[in-house]
């Protein structure tokens, strides 16, 4: 199945860059909405605003007792971060399709980069902290999942006491929060974006989860509330275009992609998925020019090479996965998840000593304990085999 959605994934998942939207894009919208090909999309609803910041007793507490660490009439803002991530290295799961609720991700212990960032979200509201989401550029990255490719977004935050606070600051007035601390290391640019832009990018990830697992009219429930709640999230239009294009409404997934290329005529994740649209039309010709402005702008970064090794592998095109994979790192040597491709690869041609040896590699270079571990088991069983 060739198809890449527009949601974010391990790192983090949100999406790509927000861009305001004009009346004209808002006005023309609900004409891309189409509930007469998913009559019975209600029987599916999604969470409210209110279910998912919501915090039980427990988890109010748990800020409040970091927050008011030492008097009633003092807020600490690093405080909080301090028992956010304490609460989180406490068996806290890195699970990049646990799309959850704020107070399911408290109390479940795992999650991804956006669920743990509404908890955030959540816990500073309760305390009477301010905290704005973030979108950060990064560059592009997939992973996959049930035969998709998807792409990968990235958020964090800025928690801080509110202007005309009447308490005090322990350890300064605010403090960025990231759940990938790379990614404040390398400063890439970041924008602000709003509550409900966030609820929408919610929406679209929880739709992504459905389409994966082929629930088609749940998706639809999903990305059509995204599309209500943000207009102007390109993400959304994205994969409601793929989801048009699965039930073989052809014209009806051009229109979308297009709306969303409207939004951000660089959206190279929609140009793509309209050259798979035109493909499936037999409209080659308009397909390939797509593809090669796609390509050329994409070779020089290292996760392209990496998502066309890891379709290559699934495909069973063991010699062409390890092309692409040595491609990604000649671009950048030091990328574990390429390392582990590349280990794969030689695990399935047989080479166990080539295999061990990026596996190595691929746990030197690990970014966390947790991926550290996951491959250093598999180097184990390698050893041991």
């Amino acid at each position: 199945m060739n198809a890449r959605l527009a949601v974010p994934l391990l790192l983090c998942i949100v999406l790509a860059a927000c861009q305001t939207t004009d009346n004209q894009h808002v006005k023309d919208a609900p004409t891309l909405l189409n509930d007469s090909l998913f009559p019975s999309y209600t029987l599916f609803p999604v969470e409210s605003s209110d279910e998912i910041f919501y915090l039980d007793e427990d988890a109010q507490f748990f800020a409040e007792r970091a927050v008011y660490e030492k008097s009633i009439l003092q807020k600490n803002v690093k405080g909080l971060v301090k028992a956010i991530f304490d609460h989180s290295d406490h068996g806290m799961l890195y699970r990049n399709s646990a799309n959850t609720t704020a107070n399911t991700t408290f109390n479940n212990r795992a999650a991804n980069c956006l669920s743990l960032s509404i908890m955030t979200y959540a816990l500073a509201e309760h305390v009477g902290l301010n905290a704005t989401f973030y979108e950060v550029e990064i560059p592009e990255y997939w992973t996959r999942r049930e035969g998709y490719s998807l792409l990968n977004g990235h958020i964090n935050l800025r928690l801080s006491l509110p202007n005309e606070s009447p308490v005090a600051a322990v350890g300064g007035t605010w403090a960025d929060v990231d759940f990938d601390p790379q990614m404040l290391r390398n400063y890439f640019p970041r924008n602000a974006v709003s509550k409900n832009k966030v609820i929408a990018m919610y929406y679209n990830n929880k739709g992504a989860d459905a389409l994966v697992a082929n629930s088609y009219t749940r998706a639809y429930s999903y990305f059509r509330a995204a599309a209500k709640v943000a207009p102007d999230l390109q993400q959304s239009w994205v994969n409601l275009g793929v989801l048009y294009r699965m039930v073989d409404e052809y014209e009806q997934s051009e229109m979308t992609y297009k709306h969303a290329l409207s939004l951000n005529e660089e959206n190279l994740t929609a140009w793509e998925n309209l050259s798979i649209l035109y493909t499936y039309q037999d409209r080659d010709d308009e397909a390939l020019k797509i593809t090669q402005m796609v390509e050329a702008k994409r070779k020089h970064n290292p996760y392209y090479h990496y998502i066309l090794g890891e379709q290559a592998l699934e495909a069973g095109d063991i010699a062409l996965a390890i092309v692409h994979y040595e491609r990604g790192l000649r671009l950048d040597n030091a990328r574990h998840e390429i390392l582990f491709g590349m280990a794969k690869a030689y695990h399935e041609l047989g080479d166990v000593s080539e295999a061990q040896r990026y596996l190595e590699r691929a746990v030197r270079y690990s970014p966390n304990e947790q991926e550290k571990q996951r491959y250093s088991s598999k180097l184990a069983t390698l050893a041991s085999s």
